[in-house]
């Protein structure tokens, strides 16, 4: 029998995407992605580097074949790395392997029809705090050469931590460390007048992530004068947020709508060429 995400997998197995698993974007450890593109698209396509969640201690790339072929259907490059989770890793660990995926993603999206001058981060959950930490916290995404201001066009969170202390759990304590050291794992910390373009999505009945960590981002962004969007989804909870990218639960909630709405929105500056067919990248 499917699992509940195995389902969602078989129907995104479905439709005119290319998928291409297991590039490695790191030679140092091995570390892979997959990426994902539409068989006939309008090139260069805006890209998007999406970030999965698992509580920084568990997640795999394999289980989102739904979001790439989701975000490949409405016209992005979408690429899907994996990252170092506890206990093999702590922060910043698993922050530093997705600013290699960033810098892999700016430096061969066009060779498979992107746009790296039209970059967005999408994060769900972990995904999304870690995506967060990147485009507010300047130092990571420049440690590989890059600045979030300048290469990013956007930032869209789902179901993020953006502002969760004090640690009640001694493993959260143990993965992202004790005070005064933790303040530096919070995103709303490092919000200034230079943040990227922002959509924070909740659940309004999230039980896992309390979807008052994305009003509270939202509030701190405007005060800063930075452009936000707040979308806070009634009977909707953690896992159902991102499942509302699938098909089968789109009904739930404008998940996909949303985000790929503002994407669009914050990619649109470049020209837009002709239609042409991609390189195949192996099967849907």
């Amino acid at each position: 029998m499917l699992s509940p995400v195995g389902l969602l997998n078989a129907v995104a197995a479905f439709g005119p995407v290319s998928r291409r698993p297991g590039l490695v974007f790191d030679p140092t450890s091995g570390r892979r992605l997959d990426l994902y593109a539409p068989s006939r698209v309008r090139s260069p396509l805006p890209t998007v580097v999406f970030l999965y969640g698992g509580g920084w201690d568990s997640g795999s790339r394999d289980m989102y074949p739904f979001v790439g072929t989701a975000l490949a259907r409405q016209g992005f490059l979408t690429l899907i790395p994996d990252y170092r989770v506890y206990p093999e890793t702590r922060f910043p660990g698993f922050l530093e392997d997705a600013a290699l995926a960033v810098r892999w993603a700016i430096d061969h999206a066009s060779a498979f029809g992107g746009d790296p001058g039209r970059l967005v981060l999408v994060g769900h959950s972990a995904g999304a705090h870690i995506a967060a930490m990147l485009s507010f916290d300047r130092q990571w995404l420049a440690r590989v050469g890059l600045e979030p201001d300048r290469r990013l066009r956007g930032f869209v969170g789902l179901a993020g931590p953006y502002d969760f202390l004090p640690l009640h759990s001694a493993v959260l304590r143990d993965i992202l460390g004790v005070e005064p050291a933790v303040r530096k794992t919070q995103p709303i910390a490092f919000v200034d007048r230079r943040v990227v373009p922002t959509l924070l999505a909740a659940g309004a009945v999230d039980r896992v992530v309390d979807p008052a960590n994305s009003t509270r981002l939202a509030a701190r962004i405007a005060d800063q004068g930075g452009e936000v969007a707040t979308r806070v989804y009634p009977r909707v909870g953690h896992a159902a947020l991102i499942g509302a990218f699938s098909p089968l639960l789109r009904w739930l909630a404008p998940v996909l709508a949303d985000t790929t709405g503002f994407i669009r929105s914050v990619t649109a500056t470049a020209p837009v060429a002709a239609a042409t067919k991609t390189p195949a990248l192996g099967q849907p």
